[in-house]
């Protein structure tokens, strides 16, 4: 519900930290005509449950586009959290919008509204490089965007209050295959690749996959093999397996097998650890001066050498099936689908 003046004056000389916010936008979009969209319910709640709103300002550079920006993750009244350098969470979420029409399409306040709702029911916050598959389309007419990766806001970037710092992440809308293209490289790096195709990061329903276009996924491929994954934790339910000795078996999906093959090369290969989370373990791939696998503490974990490493990452693209390495005592099975036989 978007408030009116006199009740925004109301509530910026009774909250500081809204105050501060609010001038902050004010200065950086300087030009740019935008509202107030409160929350009623937020002011009503004993305990932080959801944002208290979301200001949306029209944009005209690089091209027309709605900027969404929330009030709620930082300390919007008197200082409460303990950390005297930032304020609440210490950010605040933004979205940028395609402009289509004469007004603002409300689905990405509920989809900000939304990541609130995960933030504060388990504490944990986004930083710049972070991601998350939501599952399915982030809003209408968007189908092929599916997930979102968060960076420092370009414009905004961040600010202080009278609670202390803020910075604003940006999230922005990205299909499967660029999800798992920046798992397998660096999130803030991609993003600024993808600014390229599509500037600050607008958020474009139906926009075609930056992993089809040839440029990109050259300077892609380039970052990859030169930096490297930041990202050290994957999550997968197409991955089971156990270890007896240095015997082991792994159960792989196919889909998953071939994500596992790009991230084994970007974080083993770079002699960095990486950890695959499923409902049924967790597996550890480490580098390793000798190539075997160990069952540790509930942990699968399996060490590769450099040369094992591209035998295995070659074996996890093959077809669905039985394989075993020649490296270590390792049985493979690539399955089409969780439950599926192999061909």
């Amino acid at each position: 519900m978007e408030q009116n003046k006199e009740e925004q004056q109301e509530e910026k000389r009774e909250r500081p930290g809204f105050d501060d916010l609010s001038r902050i936008l004010e200065q950086r979009c300087s030009g740019n005509p935008g509202a107030y969209y409160g929350v009623t319910a937020a002011r009503t709640l004993r305990k932080r449950e959801t944002l208290d709103g979301v200001e949306v300002r029209a944009m005209e550079e690089p091209e027309p586009h709605w900027l969404y920006v929330t009030y709620g993750f930082t300390e919007l009244g008197e200082k409460e959290c303990a950390d005297p350098d930032s304020s609440g969470y210490g950010f605040e979420l933004t979205f940028r919008l395609k402009k289509e029409g004469e007004e603002p399409p409300v689905w990405p306040m509920n989809l900000l509204q939304d990541l609130a709702g995960y933030v504060f029911a388990t504490g944990s916050g986004f930083a710049p490089g972070h991601y998350m598959d939501c599952g399915g389309p982030i809003g209408p007419e968007a189908e092929g965007l599916t997930a979102l990766a968060f960076r420092r806001d370009p414009l905004l970037g961040e600010g202080k209050t009278v609670n202390g710092r803020v910075e604003f992440l940006q999230a922005v809308g990205i299909t499967k295959r660029e999800m798992e293209g920046l798992m397998c490289w660096n999130g803030t790096d991609f993003l600024e690749q993808m600014d390229r195709l599509f500037p600050m990061g607008i958020t474009a329903p139906g926009r075609p996959d930056a992993m089809e276009n040839e440029e990109f996924h050259k300077a892609w491929n380039a970052g990859m093999e030169k930096d490297g994954s930041a990202a050290g934790f994957l999550y997968g339910d197409g991955l089971t397996g156990k270890a007896d000795g240095e015997d082991g078996r792994l159960e792989i999906e196919v889909d998953l097998a071939r994500l596992l093959s790009r991230m084994l090369k970007a974080r083993v290969g770079k002699n960095r650890t990486l950890t695959l989370e499923s409902r049924d373990g967790t597996f550890c791939f480490c580098p390793g001066e000798r190539s075997r696998a160990e069952a540790r503490d509930g942990v699968f974990y399996l060490y590769l050498t450099a040369r094992d490493l591209e035998e295995f990452c070659e074996l996890l693209k093959k077809p669905a099936g039985f394989y075993r390495p020649s490296f270590a005592s390792v049985l493979i099975l690539l399955r089409q689908d969780r439950g599926g036989e192999a061909e």
